[in-house]
């Protein structure tokens, strides 16, 4: 029977597909089941049909790709593929699919280390690991020596004995517990390993210690089970044991004595103790997110006796708590300490990895595209100076995961609870998907239309790191993003009601300069119209202009909304507004009668609620309705807000309730994601935002409500593949639509939504542009909270005009003590403003992150008896 035929016989819901399409993204992973079986099961939740295993090599080929001389792609022509609910297919693949992200089991235990470690050298897709990064990986002294250098970090004190050791070794000791002795040969060191074993043995760096074990370390000490122990006051025999190893030394390799760590002694509940000692041994999962930051992702235990060591595959996992309790130390303070310092120390060993990965040359790593993304590390428990402490025995490619995977199972046997924590793959999976995403975005062709100001200018940074070549059209001859881009085209794109005309003539200009396309996008809301009509003369994927003409004009939006009664249903009629159009003191007139009071007047293409006021009867809206004719009335007046447009009014009914921003996803009409934030209260009769909180405070049931009435607006707009905005209100009654900006979310929106989530909605535009399903995961997971203030020229000139107090906020922000957006350049005081900067902080809660913003806000003076922080912050108690 082969592996695909025991797998068959072991899953009853896998079937045989012939010639299934394949999408975009192909997660390809060679290896056991069993090994990889976290990442499986949370792949077919987080991608489905994305996530394929190979049960063996020959189901995969790597092709040469032309014009990368030594890189090949990889190709899959069978495998399992996954879906929700465990449901899996055996697919062959006709044509095969290109592999967008690789991972192979490289350990002892995977049965084709040699096939799998070919497959994954020098790849043109990301590579999870390579059998040179696995060599190093697994090699227990270059760890140590690593890992001992990390602060937090404990390891086992080492006596290591080195012929001809690698280069990345050479250093001296990296801490008192590790000795490292380079043997300048094999033969007459009797002498030498004598005093040496002897002082180690006698030294206080093996503290309690009675035993010590030799072993190998190296390519042939992988997989040793048997360890010789010794009896820390017989060092002749220790002495015997290592010459012996000596012998057999080759180069790079080193002979290891080792302190037995002995197990903690935890006090049994009630009674006598009835048997041997119990040792704990802990297995933590850590993963490489956004912005190469290590992450603990989970951590399982194993338990058995004392007097003998725990090892993988002999021992069943649990959680780190149930562990603990069965040893009988259940005290929340000690459980929370000792749970701090693995995170800490699992944290830092991927750290140390990260960095010594930086420091390798391509070939040291297997390839250009050879990254590690996670790291299993295993502990024992152990008191060093009175403290329960985790200390690192060994770091892995793949035991660690199979242990919690092999907890996770248990949750998927029927009629049992499933277990609510994050799967120990879910970090990783996302990973994947990001890396993917990038990978099938390097070397595209983009235009820009519109470059925005300094808000924006994490774009041409982005754009740089993903590899994108960008393509610019501005009207700003000297605007500082010409120099940032391959093509610059000064075109002046501020009169947008000749947006079709200069459709026509930018579709001719990208021909002329022969500029090859895959795709055209924009971020600023001035352009969006021209961009969608731009891609229509090019050929382009894009929402369809009259689409993006509806979502642009305000008042048009809603009554077209209301007109939508369905069905479906709920009916999206449901989340619209009553509101009526305004041009003339005429129409203000009539609106009055038409739209209950009181009610918000704001400008119809207007942006930055620059403009948005309260009005409570009819007087105001006569008052307002003039003054902003008068002050607003064209783009040099205000630039970027949509003067470009007219300056056309509304008046729109004003809604009770919390006002919250829904960033969508959308591909082919499918959400693929929604990420919701909650607004603070503004500063009555404005509506400048002043707060912010991510995620939603929302109960599940209201979040759910919000995504959906955003969802359904944008698909009754015709807004089927974007990146969306949308303001929406929580009333009594449910969601109410406050408006749809067609584009990424502005200010602080995506930065934020990337440093908890990981998913960058800069990268999501640019690949739906280039008609490509951006790699998301289908159920993204906040990693705390982050709440935010804004600071407004007006109220805070002093503070944002002081150098000192500037470098303060870049100093703090630097720090890591809060995030700072500069949103504006120029320190310009006016009636109708901009927010200037936010400046947020994070937390594992809104109560804390709050706590935190409103000290440092209080500290810096943001907070004014004219601007109370602690209101704006008011909501997310």
């Amino acid at each position: 029977m082969d592996a695909a035929e025991q797998l068959r016989s072991q899953d009853a819901s896998l079937f045989h597909r012939s010639g299934c399409p394949g999408a975009e993204v192909t997660l390809c992973i060679l290896g056991s089941p069993s090994t990889f079986l976290s990442l499986l099961l949370e792949g077919g939740i987080q991608s489905p049909g994305n996530m394929l295993l190979c049960l063996s090599p020959a189901w995969l080929m790597k092709v040469a790709t032309p014009g990368q001389e030594g890189e090949a792609a990889l190709l899959v022509s069978k495998a399992v593929s996954f879906y929700p609910g465990g449901l899996t297919f055996l697919d062959d693949f006709v044509p095969p699919r290109h592999a967008t992200y690789f991972l192979a089991g490289l350990g002892p235990e995977s049965g084709h280390g040699k096939e799998a470690a070919e497959l994954a050298r020098n790849l043109t897709c990301p590579t999870g690991t390579s059998s040179e990064l696995a060599r190093l990986l697994e090699n227990r002294l270059l760890m140590r020596w690593l890992l001992s250098q990390q602060s937090g970090v404990a390891v086992p004190a080492t006596l290591a004995f080195t012929y001809r050791p690698p280069g990345l070794l050479r250093g001296g000791d990296a801490s008192p517990g590790l000795r490292l002795v380079e043997l300048s040969g094999k033969e007459g060191q009797e002498t030498l390993v004598k005093e040496e074993v002897e002082a180690f043995v006698h030294s206080e760096a093996l503290g309690d210690a009675s035993q010590v074990a030799v072993r190998l370390s190296g390519c042939r000490g992988r997989g040793q089970q048997a360890l010789p122990l010794h009896l820390r006051v017989e060092p002749s025999t220790v002495v015997n044991t290592v010459l012996g190893l000596l012998e057999k030394l080759e180069e790079e390799e080193s002979v290891l004595v080792e302190a037995m760590c002995p197990p903690v002694r935890l006090p049994l509940p009630g009674g006598p103790a009835p048997g041997p000692e119990l040792a704990v041994r802990v297995c933590a999962v850590v993963c490489r997110i956004q912005g190469d930051r290590p992450l603990l992702s989970k951590v399982v235990c194993g338990v058995g006796r004392g007097d003998r060591p725990v090892r993988h595959h002999y021992t069943l996992p649990r959680t780190l708590g149930v562990a603990l309790a069965q040893c009988g130390l259940e005290e929340e303070a000690q459980v929370a300490l000792l749970e701090q310092g693995i995170k800490e120390a699992a944290e830092g060993a991927l750290a140390a990895v990260l960095a010594l990965e930086a420091g390798l040359s391509v070939e040291q790593r297997g390839g250009r595209q050879v990254h590690t993304d996670f790291l299993g590390v295993d502990f024992v428990l152990t008191v060093i100076g009175r403290t329960l402490t985790p200390v690192v025995l060994k770091l892995n490619s793949g035991l660690c995961l199979e242990a919690c995977g092999a907890l996770e199972g248990l949750w998927a046997v029927p009629r049992l609870r499933r277990s609510a924590e994050e799967a120990a793959a879910a970090p990783l999976v996302e990973t994947m998907l990001r890396r993917s995403g990038r990978h099938l975005m390097d070397g595209k062709q983009l235009l820009v239309i519109g470059a925005g100001g300094v808000s924006k200018k994490f774009v041409w940074e982005a754009a740089r790191d993903y590899g994108l070549t960008l393509h610019l059209v501005e009207s700003d001859p000297n605007h500082f993003a010409s120099q940032l881009v391959q093509t610059f085209i000064h075109f002046d794109v501020t009169e947008h009601r000749r947006d079709e005309e200069n459709a026509r003539l930018l579709a001719e200009l990208v021909r002329t300069r022969n500029l090859k396309l895959d795709g055209c996008f924009s971020f600023w809301d001035d352009c969006l119209v021209l961009t969608a009509l731009l891609c229509r003369e090019l050929g382009l994927p894009c929402s369809p202009p009259a689409a993006m003409c509806l979502a642009k004009q305000k008042s048009r939006t809603q009554l077209h909304l209301l007109r939508c009664q369905g069905p479906p249903w709920p009916s999206t009629s449901l989340h619209a507004v009553a509101c009526c159009p305004l041009e003339s003191e005429a129409d203000v007139e009539r609106a009055i009668y038409q739209v209950p009071l009181p009610g918000v007047m704001k400008l119809e293409f207007g942006s930055g609620a620059v403009g948005v006021q309260l009005v409570k009867d009819g007087p105001q809206c006569h008052e307002h309705f003039s003054r902003i004719l008068h002050d607003l009335q064209g783009e040099a007046d205000h630039p970027g807000i949509g003067l470009g447009w007219g300056n056309a009014m509304l008046l729109m009914e004003f809604v009770e309730g919390t006002e919250h921003d829904v960033d969508l996803v959308v591909f082919g009409g499918r959400l693929l994601a929604a990420f919701v934030s909650d607004n603070g209260p503004t500063r009555l009769p404005g509506f400048t935002e002043t707060a912010a909180c991510m995620p939603t405070g929302l109960a599940p049931e209201q979040e759910a409500q919000m995504v959906q009435a955003a969802f359904r607006c944008c698909l009754g707009c015709g807004l089927l593949d974007g990146v969306f905005n949308v303001e929406l209100k929580m009333t009594g009654a449910g969601p109410r639509l406050i408006e749809i900006n067609p584009r990424m979310g502005g200010f602080y929106l995506r930065d934020w939504i990337l440093e908890l989530y990981g998913v960058d909605l800069l990268l999501a535009s640019t690949m739906v542009a280039c008609g490509l399903q951006p790699a998301l995961p289908a159920h993204p997971r906040a990693r705390g909270y982050l709440v935010g203030i804004m600071c407004l020229v007006s109220q805070h000139l002093q503070l944002l005009s002081s150098p000192g107090s500037r470098e303060t906020l870049q100093a703090l922000h630097d720090q890591g003590q809060l995030r700072l957006n500069l949103l504006e350049e120029a320190l310009i005081p006016g009636q109708y403003e901009e927010p200037y900067c936010n400046v947020a902080c994070a937390g594992p809660s809104p109560a804390e992150a709050r706590h935190r913003l409103l000290g440092i806000c209080q500290g810096l003076g943001i907070d004014r008896p004219n601007y109370p922080v602690a209101h704006f912050l008011s909501h997310f108690k």
